[in-house]
């Protein structure tokens, strides 16, 4: 689009951008009203009011001139002037050119008519903005004629634009206040769905405008929805797990009871395999579940706890340097859930190689943790679908090695939305396996 560079130089929130819609009208209409006010009104005025003391001055030279001697012209001058209470005095003025204050723009108007329309005239001074001096030269020698600026410029010109700026200026804090008013239940939707995207349920009340309204309870209905989804997955899943423990526990008791029988390691190794399967199931229902309330977390506290954790579990996991500076504000996690997908990563990553390493990074905004290894990583066009639930990528991860149900890293990436933030993977360039990216909103 041809104005689409504008949009660099627009402010990026909403309260920003309705002010810049307020004000750039009321601006846009002060600046045509000053200028069309003083273009038109005070010069057309200033020129009529110059033009009617014209006759004045006029009748005053022409006294002079008409007189048979400079004597006589000019008492005859001062007494018409006295008349016409202009105050004259005969000689040269102590002034040569013409004097105006910068910001008198009626006196620039008032200078050029009388020097364009009045013979004689040498000078004006207009440097005290009550007062008018010509400076006058005749065949009878020089004179000053001195008048009130009143009477050849409108009378204190400036109110109305002191008025003008006044009533602007309060207006617009009015139209402030308003839409401050206005803009606040759309903050707190805002701030009720961004807590409601990293996990967080704060309470909310739909207020503000009808159409303001309608979309807090609409974001509320949602919000419902997906909790009672959230809470029925997590309670089937849960009830189906626990029932079936039962079962297999009876079996893993009769199986004790045959020891020694041809295939009965084989049928131990299944239960095995079932008991871990349901134990996925039920970590993966509670992944979207409360793992506490979310409290200040330092996050090189946790990596450290997690990669000490892990070595005790006979993993070679490094821990490198944090890089960026350090954090002044703790981030708010529910760390019960952060630990999990560290530890999901950290799991997969020394599971599938022979070593791994976990670094650190403070962001601007967010947090960046990076798990690598050594094994043989994941395909580019298959890292997509490892995300998902219930998937195995085994064939290109070393299935010997493994025995678990596909549920980590969908977990994981749970874990990092609930928390503002995501998951990605990659390839380690230093290690040659897998690069496994968590970020997570500070």
């Amino acid at each position: 689009m041809v104005f689409r560079w504008l949009k660099t130089f627009l402010p990026m929130g909403l309260y920003g951008r309705a002010a810049l819609i307020l004000i750039v009208p009321i601006v846009t209409i002060q600046l045509v009203v000053s200028v069309v006010f003083v273009q038109r009104y005070f010069t057309d005025v200033t020129q009529q009011m110059a033009g009617n003391m014209l006759p004045l001055v006029r009748q005053i030279d022409a006294a002079i001139r008409a007189a048979p001697n400079p004597e006589q012209g000019f008492d005859d001058a001062a007494r018409i002037a006295r008349v016409l209470e202009v105050n004259m005095t005969e000689g040269p003025a102590d002034f040569t050119e013409d004097q105006r204050v910068f910001y008198d723009f009626s006196g620039r108007v008032v200078i050029r008519e009388l020097g364009d329309r009045l013979a004689g005239l040498q000078a004006v001074d207009l440097s005290d903005l009550t007062t008018v001096r010509l400076s006058m030269l005749s065949p009878r020698g020089p004179y000053v004629l001195e008048f009130s600026r009143n009477r050849i410029t409108a009378r204190n010109p400036h109110q109305l634009l002191v008025y003008m700026l006044s009533t602007g200026l309060l207006m617009t804090a009015v139209a402030f206040i308003f839409l401050r008013n206005q803009l606040r239940p759309i903050r707190r939707l805002a701030q009720a769905a961004e807590a409601f995207g990293r996990g967080r349920t704060i309470p909310y009340r739909p207020a503000g405008a009808v159409e303001v309204r309608a979309a807090g309870a609409a974001f509320l209905d949602m919000r419902a929805r997906i909790e009672r989804q959230i809470e029925q997955r997590t309670l089937m899943l849960s009830g189906v797990s626990h029932d079936l423990r039962t079962p297999l526990t009876r079996l893993k008791l009769g199986l004790a009871m045959l020891d020694g029988e041809p295939g009965v390691p084989e049928m131990e190794r299944d239960l095995d395999d079932m008991r871990r399967m349901l134990d996925g199931f039920l970590a993966f229902a509670q992944s979207d579940a409360a793992d506490g309330v979310a409290e200040a977390v330092d996050p090189v506290a946790l990596a450290t706890q997690a990669v000490a954790d892990a070595r005790r579990g006979g993993g070679e996991v490094d821990l490198g340097p944090v890089e960026g500076g350090d954090v002044e504000a703790l981030p708010m996690w529910r760390p019960a859930a952060v630990r999990r997908a560290l530890d999901n990563l950290i799991g997969n990553a020394v599971t599938y190689g022979s070593r791994a390493r976990v670094t650190v990074a403070i962001l601007d905004r967010a947090v960046r943790y990076t798990v690598e290894d050594d094994g043989p990583g994941i395909p580019e066009d298959r890292r997509e679908e490892a995300l998902k639930p219930f998937t195995r990528l085994d064939p290109a991860r070393n299935q010997d090695r493994t025995s678990g149900v596909g549920l980590g890293l969908a977990i994981t990436a749970d874990i990092a939305r609930s928390h503002g933030g995501a998951l990605r993977l990659g390839s380690s360039e230093d290690m040659g396996g897998l690069k496994a990216e968590l970020l997570l909103a500070r």
